[in-house]
């Protein structure tokens, strides 16, 4: 496992994108367990601290990237800087490229309105030789899986809309796309699964799941399928890198002001624990 530095409770992987993208590539090519992988970001810590089944969830990850500039300036502020940040979508992007010459399948779950399948066109129009084995927005129903429960405090959506369990809409067989299945109907093995169905949602999802289904290794991405598939427009690159992306997604998505209260209350947490610091030195 690699190491990781406390953030409010949280570990945070402190890797660079070429190191976590060696690790998971490693652990494919000698693989010995399955790895479960987390993109956390600051509504992600907020609740986190709120709900301890979720926190316990986020540091069983074998893997946390951190998603989001708030997770960089909170690991300056308290003295334990990252290497850097890795964000759900870039994750996405870099590792289908990655793989996209080895023989390693991924799959693609979650979403709404045939998000899922519009990001595996994308992806796979970039990367001819992709190997996908499976799209759908929800896992097979004749394969057997748990659907989490939540407690009433777990409401958080992180990165766009949720899917509900079961989705609202159910999808019809046409949306469930599985490549190379044989005739049982049971899906192949997945290689890597990303996992859309928004935060905590994914993670309780997948923390129930994994070890019971063909993969091994899945990963909550959020509303990375959103912005790969074109749906939603993301941030130029030079607003990335000045920390701006969230006000740019806000523009976007005037909706998500309601969600900004959680990144004050971030604020106030990361404030706090330095201060709580501090007073311990004297």
């Amino acid at each position: 496992m690699m190491t990781k530095k406390n953030i409010l409770g949280v570990g945070i992987t402190d890797a660079t994108e070429k190191e976590i993208l060696e690790y998971v590539i490693k652990n494919l090519e000698n693989f010995k367990k399955k790895l479960f992988l987390a993109t956390p970001n600051p509504e992600f810590l907020v609740l986190a601290n709120k709900n301890s089944r979720f926190k316990n969830i986020l540091n069983g990850a074998d893997l946390a990237s951190a998603d989001g500039i708030g997770i960089i300036w909170a690991s300056k502020i308290l003295g334990k800087d990252l290497k850097g940040r890795f964000t759900g979508v870039d994750l996405v992007k870099s590792l289908c490229k990655e793989v996209s010459e080895k023989p390693i399948t991924v799959g693609f779950l979650g979403g709404r309105d045939g998000v899922a399948e519009r990001t595996a066109e994308c992806l796979q129009k970039k990367h001819p030789k992709l190997r996908i084995s499976f799209v759908g927005e929800e896992w097979p129903s004749d394969i057997n899986v748990r659907q989490p429960r939540f407690s009433d405090d777990v409401r958080l959506s992180s990165r766009g809309p949720a899917a509900s369990f079961p989705p609202a809409n159910a999808p019809s067989p046409s949306s469930v796309r599985v490549v190379g299945s044989p005739s049982s109907g049971v899906t192949p093995g997945i290689d890597i699964l990303f996992v859309a169905f928004g935060a905590p949602k994914q993670e309780f999802w997948i923390n129930e799941n994994l070890q019971k289904i063909p993969v091994k290794i899945a990963i909550g991405v959020g509303g990375a399928f959103d912005y790969i598939s074109g749906k939603i427009p993301r941030a130029p690159s030079f607003i990335r890198n000045i920390g701006l992306e969230w006000l740019f997604r806000l523009i976007v998505q005037p909706w998500r002001i309601k969600r900004q209260l959680a990144l004050i209350e971030f604020i106030c947490l990361v404030l706090k624990e330095k201060i709580n610091k501090s007073s311990a030195t004297i």
